[in-house]
């Protein structure tokens, strides 16, 4: 089966719903008069300006269909036919929605020719990871047993962005339950990366990643548990922050809220520019009385942050058995560099010890179960065929009840003792990942990574703190290498402003030759 049938039998679904859920979680969209919202825009002039509108910036695309420069169905318009030009090259788009996204444009343009706007989205294109549910358009997770579900309602972030004026375009690729680095399904096959054709986009956010760095989507949501945010804005050259754990609703989500495992999943943006992570998060955050971890936590704004007025620390040596490339610690030295040059002091320091104890504990938590709480998500969906990717349970690896609460409260020992280390540093600096993308495996093998081969972004997700990627060099195969800029929980408007700092400075986002 082509891609572009897929495409087809997914459009005739979603268009069939188009009326169904339509209002997300019962939210209608708010109108307020043009000349209101831009006094309240914090972020309405684009720094990153372009006459190639596919790979314009949301802050620009937003600016230019107020200003009447262009529409929103011409907007959609090009951004679909993108989608057609890359994705048979990519496989980053699985399904789409249309003529329900051709619709909900030309009520945009119509509302916006009375002088309203629904809000700082108003007629932008979107896509959405294909674990996140969305109302009306089939949502699988990447698992066979919700190949055909639809869902009633939005997930509450999807809700938000629509509100706010968002049109969703369709839906992006996931490995099943988001639970790889590599983004392949038995649905709908793999992903590959759009700088270099058999190279992983990474995952498990790996199809929104390569559609928004090849120019088909402005923006998408990701999730990370693991990195899966961060990873893929590394691996396609792009920005994405995975937010303070605690800030965005996770309901809707395939792998959502609540157990061992709640503070290490995130969801965030992912766009080519900093800018619009800025305006997106806030958009996305604050409590949805479903998800019970969510904080009311007040926004603070990027612009408001002088960064020379920030304590900063650096690090690629973290204890782990591997070894970052050339390239990498090249880039690492370009953003120590570029701090340094604004007159900023940045000390190179890294919690090693307590790192390697955090890992240690992760690692383990993972099978400590025997893995029961992936089977149990199997079950959930009625799924009774996994992709080799997904690693199910295995008795073998579970323990006493016992040694299973002296686990978990060394979890919450490594995190105090990392809190405790963070306080003398408002920002750190590191690698996102060791090296840039490598091929997609043409083998499905087991992983046989251990304990003390730990990466730079798992330790953020146990900690819960705010993480933000933008690119910073190139691979020695010509693929993307992005920085990590990490901060202190609910200190996200620092990361951003140090990450947009960076993004000027390093050139950021790099079109594909695509």
């Amino acid at each position: 089966m082509t891609l572009k049938k897929k495409n087809s039998r997914r459009d005739f679904i979603s268009s069939s719903f188009m009326l169904f859920g339509s209002g997300g979680l019962g939210l209608k969209p708010p109108v307020t008069t043009a000349t209101a919202y831009e006094k309240s825009a914090r972020f309405y002039k684009s720094n990153h300006r372009t006459e190639d509108l596919k790979f314009a910036s949301v802050v620009q695309m937003a600016q230019m269909i107020r200003d009447k420069e262009i529409s929103s169905v011409e907007l959609v318009t090009t951004m679909y036919n993108r989608i057609a030009e890359v994705n048979p090259q990519i496989n980053a788009v699985v399904l789409t929605c249309k003529e329900r996204a051709l619709e909900e444009a030309k009520k945009a343009d119509e509302l916006l020719a009375g002088g309203k706007v629904t809000g700082a989205l108003h007629g932008v294109p979107m896509t959405i990871k294909d674990s996140l549910e969305t109302a009306g358009v089939i949502s699988t997770g990447g698992t066979l047993g919700r190949k055909d579900y639809i869902p009633a309602k939005d997930a509450t972030i999807v809700a938000r962005l629509r509100a706010s004026g968002a049109i969703l375009m369709g839906k992006t690729n996931t490995p099943e339950f988001t639970l790889s680095g590599t983004t392949a399904n038995l649905i709908y096959g793999m992903t590959s990366n759009p700088y270099k054709e058999g190279y992983s986009p990474g995952g498990s956010s790996g199809g929104a990643g390569a559609i928004v760095a090849a120019g088909g989507s402005p923006f998408d949501i990701g999730s990370d548990f693991g990195g899966s945010i961060r990873g893929p804005a590394h691996f396609n050259g792009i920005a994405g922050i995975k937010p303070t754990t605690g800030l965005v609703p996770r309901t809707g989500h395939i792998v959502d809220y609540g157990g061992l495992f709640d503070a290490y999943q995130v969801l965030g943006p992912l766009a080519r520019y900093v800018e619009d992570l800025k305006l997106i998060l806030p958009i996305i955050l604050g409590p949805d009385q479903i998800d019970a971890a969510i904080h009311p936590v007040p926004w603070n704004d990027p612009e408001s942050v002088q960064i020379k007025n920030l304590e900063y620390a650096w690090f690629i040596e973290h204890g782990s058995s591997k070894d970052c490339s050339e390239e990498t610690v090249e880039a690492i030295g370009k953003a120590v560099a570029s701090l340094e040059s604004a007159g900023i002091q940045l000390k190179e320091d890294a919690p090693i010890e307590e790192i390697k104890e955090a890992e240690e504990v992760r690692y383990e938590l993972f099978g400590a179960d025997g893995r029961a709480w992936v089977s149990r998500l199997t079950e959930k969906y009625g799924t009774t065929q996994t992709h080799p990717l997904l690693r199910l349970s295995d008795p073998s690896t579970a323990i006493s009840s016992g040694a299973f609460t002296e686990l978990v409260e060394k979890l919450d020992a490594c995190r105090s003792k990392l809190l405790q280390w963070m306080q003398g540093y408002d920002i750190v600096i590191c690698p996102v990942h060791f090296d840039g993308a490598a091929p997609n495996p043409d083998v499905f093998e087991k992983s046989s990574w251990s304990a003390d081969e730990y990466g730079y972004m798992g330790t953020f997700n146990l900690t819960g703190w705010p993480a933000a990627v933008v690119r910073a060099g190139t691979s020695k195969e010509g693929l993307p290498i992005g920085v990590q800029i990490v901060g202190q929980p609910f200190q996200d408007h620092k990361v951003l402003a140090v990450a947009e700092y960076l993004e000027d400075q390093l050139g950021g986002w790099q079109a594909p030759s695509m």
